[in-house]
């Protein structure tokens, strides 16, 4: 974690020079205890839960999380502006960190107690509601979660080191959860009663990790108000990029930033125009989405393949095993290579990693078997790069934006952002959902044993492998269009 790009010209020495502390880094990637505890046990398990233990048909399950999802992505960038707001208003995000921290585990829990008694129809209202709430709670934290690096430092390859931790700390939680999870429903023979343990004691954990993060938004709205001795104005700035200023200051157009007290939908727009006016944002984020709808289809499949390929439902654990204990050492030397290469190389290079590896999978359909972890903990060393480096970069999207277009708003990114994240992520679960349809996949509740048409377990084998890798073969034209480099960050 040394190896440091030398000071960049036209970057005061005291801002260049400065490093996180290893506290505010440990504290920020706690969180992704809880981010990556969400963004996975859904993932895997959600549909799995509707389709095979409520009697939910294929198709209403995946309509049931795409619907809740839709949910997301029109709140995320609501979030993202009163995030913003809070910032200008009180001088930090916490706020809203602490609220959905504090209303998850309980949201969580609900949506895994429905009593089987209840029928398939009333069951998946069940889980459309419970788990609704439970996204909302999660953006309430996630979006300003994702707005803090912007400002805990304006240094590329800092940033680079701070999203490095996080991913590692997000790639245990996977395991944890992935493995973890699923292994708590054996402790009951009745399928409610399993769910229902795993919904509360995951749950729990899910919001100490959001909690423990939540004192991050403090130090990071302390920092962006400290000046730099001999800056004019008692302003901090880093070339001619100003950092957030106090609420009430002047920006340099002489407007306020208690503008960012404005109406909800005016902040709703500012989102979709810095969509719209940044081109590195629209790139990045496009990469990011392609990427997110290749994994989330690879995760909502993966109980699939565990039940009906490889005939084991412990296996399910063993594919996260495979994927995630390699992708905690590989974390931190795709940071060292993006710190030696850039970052925009080393995610390349990371994607077709991936996408070979998938591509691999294909061959289950003629000779399924134990070697199908070989190449998914290939996949597993890409998908550590594939997190930290698109999330390294995505702050560097951010200052170019307030250079390039005077000051920004880090939560109207970070509120687009989480909603093309939740776009991906859906879509993949929705899409493993129409290819289980299409090739007659046989939903059943949690006592009925049913035999599955040979096109459904192509359709599985197809979902985990031919269809991820070409998602991730069309991300990388979008992110060869990506124009921002190091110089760009540093030298600006």
């Amino acid at each position: 974690m040394s190896n440091e790009a030398p000071p960049a010209a036209g970057v005061p020495a005291s801002v260049s020079s400065a490093r996180l502390s290893r506290g505010t880094i440990a504290r920020y990637a706690t969180g992704s205890l809880g981010t990556g505890g969400f963004a996975t046990l859904p993932g895997l398990v959600l549909t799995y839960y509707l389709t095979d233990s409520l009697g939910v048909a294929a198709l209403a399950a995946g309509a049931v999380i795409t619907v809740a999802k839709v949910w997301d992505v029109v709140i995320d960038p609501v979030i993202g502006a009163l995030t913003d707001r809070d910032l200008a208003r009180h001088g930090s995000r916490r706020r809203l960190m602490l609220l959905g921290a504090l209303a998850l585990p309980v949201l969580f829990a609900l949506t895994f107690a429905v009593p089987p008694s209840l029928g398939p129809v009333v069951a998946g209202i069940w889980v459309l509601v419970a788990f609704t709430l439970t996204a909302t709670a999660f953006s309430l934290f996630q979006v300003p979660y994702i707005a803090l690096p912007a400002e805990l430092t304006p240094r590329y390859d800092e940033r680079t080191r701070l999203l490095t931790w996080r991913v590692v700390v997000l790639t245990l939680a996977i395991l944890l959860f992935g493995a973890g999870g699923p292994a708590l429903r054996r402790v009951s023979e009745d399928p409610f009663v399993q769910y229902l343990v795993m919904g509360v004691v995951c749950g729990v954990v899910i919001g100490i990790g959001m909690l423990v993060a939540t004192g991050v938004a403090r130090r990071a709205a302390s920092a962006t108000r400290q000046p730099i001795r001999g800056s004019a104005a008692g302003r901090q700035e880093v070339g001619n990029e100003p950092a957030f200023r106090r609420p009430g200051e002047l920006s340099p157009e002489g407007g306020s930033t208690d503008q960012a007290a404005a109406g909800i939908r005016e902040h709703f727009a500012e989102g979709l125009r810095a969509l719209t006016r940044s081109r590195p944002f629209r790139m990045l984020l496009a990469t990011f989405v392609l990427q997110a709808l290749a994994t989330g289809l690879m995760l909502a499949g993966a109980q699939y393949v565990a039940t009906w390929v490889l005939h084991s439902q412990a296996a399910v654990e063993l594919l996260f095993v495979a994927l995630i204990a390699p992708a905690l050492l590989a974390a931190p030397a795709w940071g060292a290579l993006a710190r030696r290469i850039g970052k925009e190389r080393a995610f390349t290079i990371a994607s077709i990693v991936f996408a070979v590896a998938a591509l691999s999978i294909l061959g289950m359909l003629w000779a399924p078997g134990d070697w199908i972890y070989v190449p998914v903990g290939v996949a597993g060393i890409a998908y550590a790069g594939m997190q930290s480096l698109p999330m390294a970069m995505l702050p560097d999207v951010i200052s170019h934006d307030e250079r390039t277009h005077g000051a920004g708003r880090a939560g109207s990114f970070s509120g687009v952002w989480t909603a093309g994240e939740t776009v991906g992520f859906a879509l993949g679960a929705t899409t493993l959902a129409v290819i289980l349809t299409v090739t007659g996949y046989v939903s059943s509740t949690g006592t009925q044993v049913v035999e599955q048409p040979d096109a459904a377990i192509t359709g599985i084998v197809v979902s985990f492998s031919l269809a991820p890798a070409v998602l991730i073969g069309v991300s990388l034209l979008t992110l060869s269009r990506y124009p921002l480099r190091r110089d760009d960050v540093d030298h600006a």
